[in-house]
């Protein structure tokens, strides 16, 4: 099953775990689209800022602490994902518990590790 991913946090620097996210994402051959701070690509995959009208996105991961999380609150929950990754440092249990409310999926884990552990 296509699981068309949103990387919310995605940084244009290597190194950066949202970075290498992506990479990996697109790797293993799963839709992506990438949103960040800063506009730019990540190998060929456009990295967006702001609040982009997105369709069928199955997953967002994010990679933002949790008090930068807030003005994406009301844009994710409109997304209507099935599930949202809190990666390491991105834990938030207000909004976990808001999107849990919302019929949504809440994983506390590693997308990197998720995709090649098999897992995602």
């Amino acid at each position: 099953m296509e699981k068309p991913t949103l990387v919310l946090g995605a940084s244009l620097k290597q190194g950066r775990f949202s970075n290498t996210c992506v990479k990996t994402l697109v790797s293993a051959h799963i839709p992506v689209q990438a949103i960040g701070l800063r506009e730019g690509t990540i190998d060929n995959t456009p990295v967006y800022s702001g609040f982009r009208e997105l369709h069928n996105i199955h997953t967002v991961t994010l990679y933002l602490g949790a008090e930068n999380q807030k003005p994406w609150y009301a844009y994710i929950l409109k997304l209507k994902p099935k599930r949202v990754i809190f990666n390491p440092g991105a834990e938030n249990p207000e909004f976990a518990e808001a999107l849990e409310n919302a019929g949504i999926e809440t994983i506390e884990d590693c997308t990197i590790m998720m995709v090649q552990g098999d897992r995602f």
